[in-house]
């Protein structure tokens, strides 16, 4: 009977010992399970981006004649640009100076331009050589009179300039003469109008002097008021191609053109 209950006793303790061992395997499991979950939602959290570390989507802006470079870059980023853009102010202050006196003289007080160059020389010819002959009686040097020369080579290279953009001009008028471009035909037509117009009301020298005032303001206050007029050119361009839409279907659309540029006459 001993031996029997002694038995049955270490069965017991085994069988126990079996479903305590179960329960830790499944303890175990289960909480490297609920810890591998954890980790992937934690490297989920950490890896999903947030909103503020997402580039913002940029989106076009208008700006006007539909530039893509800075004025300073467009106006063609050298020494001429400086100037217009007033970096340095006493050349564009000087400028406007000489010009506005050179306007004055001759559209204010109708001075003649050959009388007043004919004046200018006689003037500095008469000090300097009233000047040279002095220093030879009171023992003094006489004035250094530089030797002015003109470069020939900035000669040369505004002759071509000027050469080259006359013959773009011409090929522009060529090609709207044939009939292509209506767009730049009704342009053309239009700018030629308006100077018309002014001519008749101002003279040459006046018109001179507004554009290149206007050349030398306009730019420098596009570039400080510069989100202001690209907001205020893009309205105006919406309106601008909503009337040219209506004129297009009622007018434009109904005028014959000539023949495209690669269409072969039979």
């Amino acid at each position: 009977m001993s031996e029997h209950s002694g038995e049955s006793k270490s069965a017991v303790e085994s069988a126990i010992d079996k479903t305590t061992g179960k329960l830790q395997v499944h303890e175990s499991s289960s909480s490297s399970s609920s810890s591998s979950d954890s980790d992937d939602e934690k490297s989920s959290v950490a890896v999903a981006p947030s909103p503020s570390s997402c580039p913002p989507i940029k989106s076009k802006i208008y700006h006007l004649f539909g530039r893509e470079q800075p004025v300073h870059k467009v106006l063609g980023g050298g020494k001429t640009a400086d100037v217009l853009l007033w970096r340095n102010k006493k050349i564009p202050a000087s400028s406007l100076g000489v010009a506005t006196v050179i306007w004055i003289l001759f559209e204010l007080l109708e001075f003649h331009l050959l009388a007043v160059v004919c004046h200018i020389l006689i003037f500095a010819l008469a000090i300097l050589f009233l000047w040279s002959n002095a220093t030879t009686f009171i023992n003094k040097v006489p004035p250094h009179i530089p030797e002015v020369q003109i470069p020939e080579k900035a000669v040369l290279e505004f002759v071509s300039a000027l050469i080259l953009e006359i013959n773009r001009s011409l090929a522009v008028l060529r090609e709207i003469a044939s009939g292509n471009e209506l767009k730049k035909f009704l342009a053309v037509i239009a700018g030629l109008w308006v100077v018309s117009v002014l001519g008749s009301w101002i003279n040459f020298l006046t018109l001179f002097y507004t554009m290149f005032v206007l050349l030398h303001t306009v730019p420098v206050l596009y570039e400080k008021y510069e989100d202001r007029v690209d907001a205020f050119a893009e309205r105006a361009a919406a309106e601008l191609k909503k009337h040219y839409a209506v004129v297009d279907a009622r007018v434009l659309s109904r005028i014959p053109r000539g023949p495209l540029k690669g269409k072969k006459l039979e």
